[in-house]
């Protein structure tokens, strides 16, 4: 662990270097004060990075507090920045260097003055296209930090299935997921995010886990306000990776355990029945349908197989239509849709993939994120034969502190015959 927050140190040293010195040749020309003003803001971004690199090594973030990775995140986001447009100097460098090896074979006369204005002329684009590349995208990520990060947005679908009792034809469903309470400054957001929620008039309500990211003590400023999710069919929730602690280092196994049992009394607190690797009957007007839920099952990255889906599904053969609640969506991939035996659960919900909090969705024309190379299903409804899974895209956020481009979500799945 400490060669990798080594290795990342040296690398934040050397891309400070490379930024300061594109500021160094664009700036030649402004005022001393200027000048001043402008190196005065650099100096004290890199010390930043710096600090906060060095702060890693020694003290590993899942033990930081929210001010302290917000603070760490902000830094991040420059540095991923400054990365990005620095990637044009070392072009420049590059080529120099092979046009240097070359010159040691090649007996030619050296450059003249004209040579070496272009040159200078050549380093002073790539400066202003470096600094350009890194203000751009750090403008754009601090939008998504500000706005972003609660710019909820509800996405409709509906969901068909003949197997579905008549009793639920128009049966509405809305779906939360990874809130990650840890990552918010205040519960304001939360309170914003509910009341969306509830004016959708939903007949019942999902919460698909990770409500934490790491600690149940993470929940203490917002247990008043997880009441407020409620509806006519109850509310129902499940875990996800995050919810078990594993990312933390706890003093004892049994601190950690417990740090679980203190969870689960959250869930049951709020109002919210929490299913563990279990099921339950959903009845309207003398029919029924069944609610299965179980702990996270990662198909993907080696994630945690907490999940005993064979547990959940037992007993459930005399229900037409089965709803399986199951954070991570690999699940599904692995083994919902590919088993015979659960070839009968009809729509999965899930989460866990944030959309990465980063990509493009235009509706009908382009729909895309880097979680894509990771995860085959990321965002939105998907159907194989007669099973559907719906990824929710996360209504909090982790790491990152914000959005860009993929939205947090609020799910509205309306159940049809048709």
């Amino acid at each position: 662990m400490f060669i990798r927050f080594l290795i990342f140190f040296i690398l934040i040293v050397l891309v400070e270097l490379y930024f300061l010195q594109a500021l160094k040749t664009i700036s030649i020309d402004y005022t001393p004060q200027k000048r001043k003003v402008i190196f005065w803001i650099a100096y004290s971004l890199a010390g930043i990075n710096i600090l906060i690199s060095s702060v890693a090594m020694f003290y590993p973030p899942p033990e930081w507090n929210s001010t302290l990775r917000f603070i760490s995140s902000l830094a991040l986001i420059f540095f991923v920045c400054k990365l990005m447009g620095s990637s044009f100097l070392l072009i420049d460098d590059v080529i120099r260097l092979f046009r240097w090896i070359a010159s040691l074979f090649n007996k030619a006369p050296k450059h003249s003055v004209e040579d070496g204005a272009q040159q200078i002329s050549r380093l002073k684009f790539l400066s202003y296209l470096a600094v350009t590349f890194t203000v751009i995208p750090a403008v754009s990520f601090l939008y998504g930090m500000v706005r972003g990060a609660y710019k909820y947005r509800v996405h409709k679908v509906k969901v068909s299935s003949p197997n579905l009792p008549e009793a639920f034809e128009g049966f509405k469903i809305v779906q939360l997921s990874d809130m990650h309470c840890g990552s918010f400054m205040s519960t304001e957001p939360l309170i914003k995010a509910f009341n969306i929620a509830l004016n959708q008039n939903p007949d019942i309500i999902f919460f698909t886990g990770d409500l934490v990211n790491n600690e149940s003590s993470e929940t203490e400023p917002h247990l008043e306000t997880y009441k407020m999710l409620n509806a006519p069919y109850g509310v129902y929730s499940t875990l996800g990776n995050h919810d078990y602690g594993d990312y933390k280092k706890w003093t004892s196994d049994e601190h950690k355990k417990q740090n679980l049992e203190d969870l689960k009394k959250v869930h049951a607190q709020s109002g919210w029945r929490l299913l563990m690797n279990e099921h339950v009957p959903i009845e309207k007007d003398g029919q029924k349908i069944a609610l299965l839920g179980i702990e996270n099952w990662g198909g993907n990255l080696s994630f945690p197989r907490y999940g005993k889906l064979e547990n959940a599904y037992a007993g459930t053969e005399e229900y037409p239509f089965k709803i399986l609640l199951s954070h991570d969506p690999s699940h599904w991939d692995v083994q919902v849709s590919q088993e015979a035996k659960y070839n009968d659960i009809d729509l999965t919900l899930s989460g866990h993939t944030h959309g990465m909090q980063f990509g493009i969705e235009i509706p009908g024309f382009i729909k895309w994120s880097p979680v894509k190379y990771i995860y085959k299903h990321w965002a939105g409804l998907y159907k194989q034969d007669n099973q559907y899974l719906y990824v929710n895209r996360g209504l909090g956020f982790l790491g990152y502190p914000g959005r860009l481009g993929i939205w947090p979500e609020i799910t509205v799945i309306e159940l049809s015959r048709a």
